[in-house]
């Protein structure tokens, strides 16, 4: 069973950057398709950006063109890097994963496998 721990949230001010990593151990990580959640307080849980394999990475629309989302297999690591950060940004952010054979949404109920979180404040 694959685990997954997230680091390098933190608070920043709006058009700030910062870079999430997520650390992947078991199983071998190149079978998963792997993906970037976050849930603000008092909101439903929601799809940042997912990588199927070596195919284009898919964004959600409130991120397209400030988000990259990447992997390194050599380092079993998910990378998200953030820039032009903003207040609405500000949210626990969530590395899943998901087996390879079909592409999975961008919706949790359609990943298998989630770390513990890491949170990012971006203040205005």
């Amino acid at each position: 069973q694959v685990q997954l721990v997230e680091s390098g949230g933190g608070s920043v001010q709006a058009g700030g950057s910062l870079t999430l990593s997520c650390v992947t151990s078991g199983p071998s990580y190149s079978r998963y398709n792997m993906a970037w959640f976050r849930q603000a307080p008092g909101k439903e849980r929601e799809g940042v950006a997912a990588v199927y394999g070596d195919r284009t990475p898919t964004y959600a629309d409130s991120v397209k063109g400030r988000f990259t989302i990447s992997k390194d297999n050599a380092k079993n690591t998910l990378y998200l890097q953030m820039n032009s950060l903003r207040a609405e940004d500000t949210a626990m952010y969530y590395c899943a994963a998901a087996g390879v054979g079909w592409d999975p949404p961008l919706l949790p109920r359609s990943w298998s496998y989630w770390g513990q979180g890491t949170q990012v404040i971006v203040s205005s």
